[in-house]
């Protein structure tokens, strides 16, 4: 991993000292550097369109070179603002784009949902005539990589990108930020909501631990995984597949296991409930205030109020966040039957209760299966 020090020094002294992104497991070197040292300087987004607009009007306001940091797969998000705002012929935004390459190559070969998007992330920068550089190990390469990056974002008020493969931003392991605020761990949350619902229950889980803990629980269980969908990613959308589902089969439960980061990314997606009410949907954030599965940097999660903006979207709720397992209990049982799509915010401790390894599976088998279980 490059010196995160000599990183930051190397960016300051070609003037870029904002930045503003969501984080990454291939850049948690970056990322926690960024959070233990660069206070307000450092803005974790709510997506990476959100991050390219806040640079945007950072940028507007102080004739300063932003940096913007996302893993390549949040790179659709960003695409709308990258080409209609910060264009030489639209507002001219100079900008550096530092963007972890997951899916490159053979590095992933259990994670197919990063295998498209690891392959088309150069073309996608090409697409949008974006130069960029692919980064090295080698802190005096980065050196004359950024030099090159500042001096074309300053001469042609355009973005240029830094793409980062695994190693380069990121330490081997991921810190495991524990913390006892609430009791409840996410697995035990999880747990309790299998426990209370019917077996026949349709879960949607949102991509990062939720999906792996739900995984591993169904084995620990001896259960069946054909009622599960697993959202390993395009984050933030488990809400909308479990609501499309929901729609068409009125008779099943349909349950999302979302994040606190996730709900928010597309927090738009909750509005749909107003339109569409579906009393067989029961969504549940679970809340741990973090971004846990790319290193456990702090999300806005335990300050928003998740419980008052579900309620102005249609949904009924518990009438406060749930945190501990009996208020857990109590919400489902007030709530299953409520003859409207329900919402729960259900607080948990950052961490994880237990070490578990990636799961490995056959997607297109599971999704078969689920598909065969809605329809039979």
């Amino acid at each position: 991993m490059l010196n995160q020090e000599k990183v930051f020094k190397t960016l300051a002294n070609h003037g870029v000292s904002f930045f503003v992104g969501v984080p990454d497991s291939y850049l948690n070197g970056f990322c926690n550097y960024a959070l233990e040292n660069c206070g307000n300087r450092n803005i974790i987004a709510a997506n990476e369109g959100n991050a390219v607009s806040i640079a945007a009007g950072y940028y507007f306001a102080s004739k300063e070179i932003p940096l913007v940091y996302m893993q390549n797969s949040g790179m659709g998000n960003a695409i709308n603002p990258l080409v209609s705002l910060a264009d030489k012929d639209v507002y001219a935004v100079p900008m550096i784009l530092l963007i972890g390459w997951r899916g490159q190559g053979e590095t992933e070969p259990n994670h197919p949902q990063h295998k498209l998007q690891g392959a088309i992330t150069p073309g996608l920068l090409d697409i949008m005539h974006i130069p960029y550089t692919v980064l090295e190990d080698d802190d005096t390469k980065f050196a004359e990589i950024v030099r090159k990056a500042a001096r074309y974002c300053k001469d042609t008020r355009q973005p240029y990108g830094l793409l980062a493969p695994k190693g380069v931003m990121a330490s081997a392991d991921k810190p495991d930020h524990k913390d006892d605020m609430y009791p409840m761990s996410r697995e035990k949350a999880i747990e309790v909501i299998l426990d209370h619902l019917p077996e026949n229950t349709i879960y949607s889980a949102t991509t990062g631990r939720a999906t792996r803990e739900l995984f591993f629980l169904r084995e620990k269980r001896d259960e069946m995984k054909i009622h599960d969908f697993l959202n390993v990613g395009s984050m933030g959308h488990a809400s909308s597949v479990a609501l499309g589902i929901a729609l068409k089969k009125p008779e099943r439960r349909v349950v999302v296991l979302d994040g606190d980061s996730a709900a928010m990314m597309h927090m738009g997606a909750m509005t749909m409930v107003s339109k569409m009410n579906a009393s067989n949907f029961l969504h549940v954030v679970l809340n741990n205030g973090a971004h846990e599965s790319v290193g456990g940097q702090p999300s806005a999660g335990y300050k928003v109020d998740f419980t008052s903006i579900a309620e102005a979207c249609g949904y009924a709720t518990f009438g406060k966040a749930v945190e501990n397992e009996n208020e857990l209990i109590e919400a489902i049982a007030k709530l299953k039957d409520c003859g409207r799509a329900s919402f729960i915010d259900c607080r948990i401790h950052k961490g994880l209760s237990r070490k578990l390894p990636p799961i490995i599976f056959n997607h297109r088998e599971a999704i078969d299966a689920l598909i065969d279980d809605l329809n039979s």
